[in-house]
């Protein structure tokens, strides 16, 4: 098996069953993967990436209703949203294993370790929506802002690294702690099994942001760029939301974030 062909097989996976198994086998594999870093792999049909599911229906993000997590309803949609995130996330690590040629080997083998542990996640989520909350991925309409986003940085791995891993999914790390908090006010049974579940999901978030932190702090030393001027540059150029304050600053800065980027990030 060559890991970057592979990749794209399987972020081309419709079935979210079968494309979570694939990236956790992958992984398992890691040890006798091959890695053809230099070659450029052929892009299939735009339309074709990611291959996901028929439903859940993909809505602009505006349009996408939220609920309360008081009700059992609201609790299913909010756990159904996060797993649609964490299925996403699949896919952009997937997508930076298969797209950007002539890196070093080890990119590759964080982005697959990422992807499993995404694969992880989106499974213990939809496990839960299935057996505490009797609904299933699929059921809920959902929005697809970040693939968006992964779309808009296809050609530039810095702009990619900088504005999917250490932004968008940056996020989580802030409204994490936030959605445990409402989840451990309504105490049900079903709500506190979701808050340790999140735990879990965080702990291994912040290393998945400490890895995007890394490569593009090693992609800015490379190309002789200021990681926080080129940073504000990509932000205004891709059009990228800025972090929703508070901010989850322990979780931030033991993912890597400099000083001068938490101070950027908070102050602009």
């Amino acid at each position: 098996m060559e890991l970057r062909q592979r990749a794209l097989e399987v972020l081309r996976l419709c079935d979210p069953e079968e494309k979570s198994a694939a990236a956790l086998d992958m992984y398992a594999q890691a040890a006798r993967i091959s890695i053809a870093t230099e070659t450029r792999l052929t892009a299939p049909p735009a339309d074709t990436l990611p291959g996901r599911p028929a439903r859940p229906q993909l809505l602009h993000h505006t349009a996408v209703a939220r609920r309360s997590p008081a009700t059992p309803e609201g609790r299913a949609v909010l756990i159904h949203a996060i797993a649609h995130i964490e299925f996403n996330a699949i896919n952009l690590a997937l997508d930076a294993i298969w797209r950007f040629a002539g890196m070093p080997e080890t990119f590759y083998r964080d982005w697959l370790r990422v992807a499993a542990e995404e694969a992880k996640h989106f499974r213990l989520l939809r496990d839960h929506l299935r057996r505490q909350l009797h609904h299933d991925y699929g059921d809920f309409p959902a929005h697809q802002g970040l693939w968006s986003m992964c779309e808009k940085t296809a050609d530039d791995i810095v702009a990619r690294i900088a504005l999917v891993p250490r932004t968008l999914e940056a996020r989580g790390l802030d409204a994490t702690p936030l959605i445990q908090h409402k989840l451990r006010q309504v105490g049900t049974p079903d709500a506190l099994a979701a808050v340790a579940i999140l735990d879990t999901i965080l702990r291994e978030e912040v290393g998945h942001v400490a890895i995007g932190n890394h490569w593009y702090g090693w992609l800015c030393t490379r190309d002789g760029l200021d990681p926080v001027a080129h940073y504000a540059a990509l932000v205004q150029r891709y059009e990228a939301p800025r972090p929703k304050p508070p901010l989850n600053e322990a979780a931030r800065r033991a993912a890597g974030f400099s000083e001068a980027e938490m101070r950027w990030l908070q102050h602009g």
